[in-house]
């Protein structure tokens, strides 16, 4: 079934194709069953507020299509962002905490995000091991990428640097190598791209049109044309450019 957004509508957990391929999905029969019983599936225009931080948790939510964004700001107003994927659970630890939710949660994207109330999600763990080690190892790769977040901010020298390990992150993930280079999909405005590194939209304007100058990478309407890797590989592992573009 497609949806007025243009999503295909997966229904059913049980019948879904791509659970298996998800972390946290990929429940036994039992379990599925289970989980698909107890959730309420919901579609949302681009721009959706999901959850706001500080606002105590409801429950956790499974995004099965489509992107959202997670942002934390300070009392100075500066933001830190980043994205979370289709296969996702958004406010996991806050529900298992009870603490309030820690980030404001937006859809990208249409989005198709399947609910689980917190009291049906905490029985559900109660009943279903495989889950809690499920719930136990996305817990911890949160914690990881979270450490991994923080020494690209708080280790990287320079702005340039912080953009440079963003590319290359995007050229692993979603990369697909042409003959020119490697073409990314360029979907972030530049204050979002500034939220992910904690610089600010002037500073990544600047930085993306010194790039373009240097031949590094070349922008073609929402294609980002990643031209010469090795130039960002050098920014990263040397410093080389940093200094001279900030």
């Amino acid at each position: 079934m497609h949806s007025p957004y243009g999503l295909k509508i997966i229904e059913s957990c049980i019948n879904c194709k791509l659970h298996a391929d998800w972390f946290f999905c990929n429940f036994p029969d039992e379990s599925l069953r289970a989980f698909d019983a107890i959730k309420y599936t919901s579609l949302y225009p681009k721009g959706a507020i999901l959850f706001v931080a500080g606002q105590y948790p409801r429950g956790v939510f499974v995004l099965c299509n489509g992107r959202v964004k997670l942002q934390t700001c300070s009392n100075d107003g500066r933001a830190l962002m980043w994205i979370a994927e289709a296969g996702e659970v958004i406010g996991l630890s806050a529900t298992i905490s009870g603490m309030p939710y820690e980030v404001t949660a937006e859809t990208l994207d249409p989005c198709q995000v399947n609910f689980i109330k917190r009291e049906d999600f905490l029985q559900f763990l109660r009943e279903h091991g495989e889950a809690c080690l499920r719930v136990a190892q996305h817990l911890s790769n949160e914690l990881r990428a979270a450490y991994e977040q923080i020494r690209s901010l708080g280790l990287s020298h320079s702005v340039a640097e912080k953009l440079a390990r963003l590319l290359l992150a995007w050229c692993d993930n979603d990369g697909k190598q042409v003959e020119q280079g490697i073409r990314l999909k360029l979907t972030l405005t530049h204050e979002e791209i500034a939220q992910m590194i904690g610089s600010s939209r002037e500073t990544v304007t600047r930085l993306l049109g010194e790039f373009r100058n240097r031949q590094v990478i070349s922008v073609k309407g929402s294609t980002l044309l990643i031209r010469d890797k090795g130039a960002l590989e050098a920014i990263v592992n040397s410093g080389e450019f940093a200094h001279s573009l900030e």
